[in-house]
């Protein structure tokens, strides 16, 4: 498959390392113009650096209003919207207070709504769009050790869905991509916290015999994996697809229907 994104602008959320670099990178080895965002200005300006493409860069925290208005000022419109930004951890379920239910909501979830809200209209007008957000086979599967993440990612999917029926007929389309255990840095340490501090190879098999054995694929995801959907629903191709929420999982999610 060809997919050319030459002349559209992509917006990453969450972007200067894991999912949302990789997610960040093949958009723009597509012929995308890219933004990073990020609340380190040198981690982003090292992430960009890495990248064969055009790459702005904007610092600054999206969870606040002020970090909001400071994008939508540098960035007032986008082709693509990838809300990957996302926080995770394992806590006891009785333990987790209502204000760190209130954080994972606004890091979540908010903030891929309050983008929406700002770059839905602009897509719908010039008929041609695209968004996406990062789910997780936690939306489905719910983990014991960290519910209130799952139910974050389980909300991105009806947010998605109620997204896609308000840009029907448009020319843009809406879609949570549902991302399995995937390797990155934060999930190393995840999964250290896990079954204590044994060599990575080992600490990785462990993890997905004890944490995660419906996995089909039997290992961790590379983030690359990620993005090689993410970018394809970015695309022209996808363009009948549309209000899913499309797997990425590893077999993780055990069901016949996406």
């Amino acid at each position: 498959m060809q997919i050319d994104l030459s002349g559209r602008t992509a917006l990453v959320t969450g972007s200067s390392q894991g999912i949302g670099l990789a997610i960040a990178t093949g958009l723009a080895h597509a012929g995308a113009d890219v933004v990073l965002t990020g609340r380190d200005a040198g981690r982003l300006r090292a992430a960009a650096d890495g990248i064969d493409g055009r790459v702005t860069t904007v610092a600054g925290d999206v969870t606040t209003d002020e970090g909001t208005a400071a994008l939508l000022a540098a960035v007032p419109d986008v082709d693509v919207l990838v809300n990957n930004l996302g926080i995770f951890g394992a806590q006891p379920a009785l333990e987790i207070s209502d204000d760190e239910w209130r954080r994972y909501f606004e890091t979540n979830v908010l903030t891929a709504v309050r983008l929406t809200r700002a770059y839905l209209p602009g897509m719908r007008e010039r008929g041609w769009g695209r968004i996406q957000y990062i789910a997780s086979d936690s939306a489905v599967a719910i983990p014991a050790e960290m519910i209130h993440y799952g139910v974050t990612k389980t909300a991105l999917l009806g947010v998605s869905r109620g997204f896609a029926k308000e840009a029907a007929g448009s020319g843009v389309t809406v879609n949570s991509v549902i991302a399995g255990p995937t390797h990155t840095g934060g999930v190393e340490d995840f999964v250290h916290s896990l079954v204590g501090d044994l060599p990575w190879e080992e600490a990785q098999r462990e993890f997905m015999r004890l944490h995660r054995p419906q996995s089909l694929l039997q290992r961790l995801i590379e983030p690359e994996e990620i993005a090689n959907m993410c970018v394809y629903l970015a695309s022209p191709l996808a363009s009948a697809t549309t209000g899913a929420a499309v797997r990425v999982d590893g077999g993780y999610v055990d069901s016949i229907l996406p």
